[in-house]
């Protein structure tokens, strides 16, 4: 795997040997961030299961500020330091944040609040995707108009807490990535509302081949 845009093109991205952690390919990577577009510049970004780093590191080359990426894992963390101050050499220190702990207490540990947020936990994992959210909400943890990125299983059912809204869906094969805006104050109902006014993401068609949409700068 490598940096795939920006200051940092071209430099190599490490993984940790075994299943536990599932990298974004880099096809996905550079859909999601085609479709992101100038949303990354300048960013505070959060990734609460880091992995190998790619899509936080991804972002700071492409212009995103600073970035805390979290992992429970030991040897997740060993490899997400590696790649940091490989991809940004003197700049690792001022920009990136390490923590290891999982994602509820990487939530109480951030201490900032995020204009773009990476979730991509296990795929067993469902129910953290809306948990994370509302944790982050409480603690006044996202900017308005926030952009998260869901990476899912494409066949996963995931509810999203209200104030978040589901704008855009791309399916690569097995897996679905949804793209996700935090409006404090929306009322989740109509025909995808689950329980508790909640959202309930859907599987739809494949549509791997439809054109990348950019979506602009942020709000403000």
């Amino acid at each position: 795997m490598r940096i795939i845009s920006g200051e940092a093109r071209g430099r190599t991205l490490f993984a940790p040997q075994g299943l536990e952690t599932r990298p974004t390919s880099d096809k996905i990577r550079g859909s999601v961030f085609n479709i992101i577009g100038s949303r990354v510049w300048d960013a505070r970004v959060l990734d609460l299961f880091g992995g190998t780093g790619a899509l936080a590191l991804e972002a700071l080359s492409r212009g995103a500020a600073t970035a805390v990426i979290a992992d429970n894992a030991r040897q997740a963390i060993q490899v997400i330091e590696r790649n940091a101050r490989n991809v940004l050499k003197d700049d690792f220190e001022s920009r990136v944040r390490l923590l290891r702990c999982d994602y509820r207490a990487a939530i109480e540990r951030c201490g900032d609040s995020f204009d773009l947020v990476f979730l991509d936990p296990p795929y067993k994992m469902a129910e953290a995707y809306g948990d994370a959210l509302s944790r982050l909400a409480n603690i006044n943890g996202l900017q308005e108009d926030c952009l998260i990125v869901l990476e899912r299983r494409a066949s996963a059912d995931i509810l999203l807490p209200e104030g978040f809204e589901a704008f855009d869906t791309r399916h690569y094969g097995e897996t679905a990535v949804d793209f996700v805006r935090y409006l404090p104050g929306l009322s989740n109902t109509g025909m995808n509302a689950g329980p508790a006014g909640k959202t309930k993401l859907h599987t739809a068609p494949s549509d791997a081949e439809r054109k990348d949409t950019t979506y602009g700068s942020r709000s403000g």
